[in-house]
């Protein structure tokens, strides 16, 4: 079990975790502390505008900064320039 998470971590780690402008709300309630409510109001937040930093997320109504410090490292935000 052990090393399955270990492995889990990597895997979110190579690939920078979730983007947080492409995730859907099944692929968002995946993180620890996001709910469907959550997962909702990120999606309604970057209909109106694309995340351009993962800080952004602070914006979002249900968030502050300590949510976002301890959901850092699953989530990303891919900028397509």
């Amino acid at each position: 079990m052990k090393l399955l998470a270990i492995f889990f971590l990597m895997v979110s780690f190579l690939f920078g975790g979730i983007d947080l402008n492409t995730a859907s709300k099944e692929e968002l309630m995946k993180i620890n502390g996001i709910g469907e409510a959550k997962a909702q109001a990120i999606i309604d937040y970057r209909e109106k505008q694309p995340f351009v930093s993962v800080d952004e997320l602070e914006k979002v109504k249900g968030f502050g900064k300590k949510n976002v410090e301890k959901i850092r490292d699953q989530i990303s935000v891919e900028n397509k320039e």
